[in-house]
């Protein structure tokens, strides 16, 4: 049985808003991040990235680093200015890129939860990613980012939200710099139990996307309930925030691979050692028509690989999936790339940024080969989820991402 909690949010002031909020912070590099918050001095990326503050030779994941995003939190608080509301709430965050709409209920949900799988992951952690999160976490006092969680989704909680929207006005609305509609209503308090009643009535939510920020808000829990000697287990610090979204209204983007070096072999010898598995022909199309097919890009053109009857995946659900499909039959075989989390031979593109970057890259010159991914499905997710596997790596994209800033959560 899930457990869900509303929370007093700390949020920024309506007219600031937009200035406050920021993408997420593991989505930039530190030039990006620093761009991004140029001539900005209340963006929340100076809380989430605060090495963007120092020089560049300072070690994101100092001691300094933390206390600087903990000043620059208590700064953004008075300056901005944020405040945290009197009495806990749900919030309902809607994102709309393009025709794409999907509205979530902002929460705490239970660490323990997590802890137990009632919370499913489809996706392995680093523990670089996971130190630099609790860190944070703990020196901040504060969860900074929320984690995407989905569910399938329940109806009475469906007409509480769209009521919600209907009824009220929404306390930020504005549009980011890459076009996306962020709108966040305040939830009457009213609605509060029967939200947590009925996502208590569900069996399993899954995490979309913030495997490291689950992670680290579970590992901080553990040291703040170490050092309280009267842990009750209704602390802050056992619940994390999130956003939860039903499943029906989220949409994957593909996750496109580029191959920089074939190797020993020269192209026509790459294309009969992948013939052994594919049956490749041009295609004027750099999409593939659906799952199961490829689209591959080489000496400007495009092909279209189906596998031939060599092609016989395992029996586990991740071992159907395309990302397993292409890693076992075409990357290992023809690139001898073994483990595609640490070879540098291959690097990861998100659909956000279309095919073309594929195209861009190899013509180029510094990729000699992309390979264009049919994307997976949420129903994929919540299968791996559901079987105790994991994904491989780089398997999934969502789109609109979360906005950090708006709602933070204090522990």
């Amino acid at each position: 049985m899930a457990v869900i909690r509303p929370f007093k949010a700390v949020r920024p002031e309506i007219k600031v808003a937009h200035l406050v909020a920021s993408v997420p912070y593991d989505v930039v590099n530190r030039d990006e991040a620093s761009e991004l918050a140029a001539d900005n001095p209340i963006n929340f990326l100076r809380v989430t990235r605060s090495e963007i503050e120092m020089s560049n030779d300072t070690d994101p994941y100092s001691t300094e680093v933390y206390q600087k995003a903990k000043e620059n939190f208590e700064r953004l608080k008075n300056e901005a200015p944020m405040v945290q509301d009197e009495n806990p709430h749900f919030y309902v965050y809607q994102l709309t890129m393009g025709e794409q709409t999907q509205t979530g209920i902002a929460a705490t949900f239970s660490v323990n939860d997590y802890e137990n799988d009632i919370i499913k992951k489809h996706e392995k952690t680093r523990k670089v990613k996971e130190d630099d999160r609790t860190n944070h976490i703990i020196t901040t006092e504060a969860q900074t980012g929320a984690v995407f969680l989905t569910y399938k989704g329940v109806t009475e909680v469906n007409d509480i939200v769209e009521k919600t929207i209907t009824d009220n006005k929404p306390e930020y609305e504005f549009t980011a710099p890459d076009g996306v509609v962020h709108k966040v209503w305040v939830m009457p308090e009213d609605y509060n139990d029967i939200i947590a009643f009925e996502i208590g009535k569900v069996d399993y939510l899954y995490i979309a996307d913030g495997h490291h920020r689950a992670a680290s808000a579970y590992r901080a829990k553990l040291a703040m309930q170490e050092k309280n000697r009267e842990h009750t287990g209704n602390e802050e610090y056992n619940f994390f925030m999130a956003v939860l979204f039903p499943a029906e209204q989220l949409k994957i983007l593909s996750y496109n691979r580029v191959v920089f070096d074939l190797k020993h072999e020269n192209e026509d010898a790459f294309f009969e050692n992948a013939k052994k598995n594919f049956t490749i022909e041009i295609t004027n199309s750099p999409n593939p028509p659906e799952k199961g097919m490829f689209c591959m890009f080489i000496n400007g053109k495009w092909y279209l690989l189906k596998p031939n009857e060599n092609v016989v995946p395992g029996q586990s659900v991740g071992d159907k999936l395309d990302v397993s499909i292409l890693q076992k039959f075409l990357l290992e075989p023809c690139f001898g790339i073994l483990d595609p989390r640490t070879d540098k031979n291959v690097d990861f593109i998100g659909g956000i940024r279309g095919t073309q970057e594929l195209e861009k890259l190899v013509n180029s010159g510094k990729a000699s080969v992309a390979f264009s991914m049919y994307p997976v499905t949420v129903e994929d997710l919540i299968n791996i989820s559901d079987a105790g596997e994991t994904m491989p790596p780089k398997s999934t994209w969502f789109e609109p991402k979360l906005r950090d800033g708006l709602l933070t959560h204090v522990i």
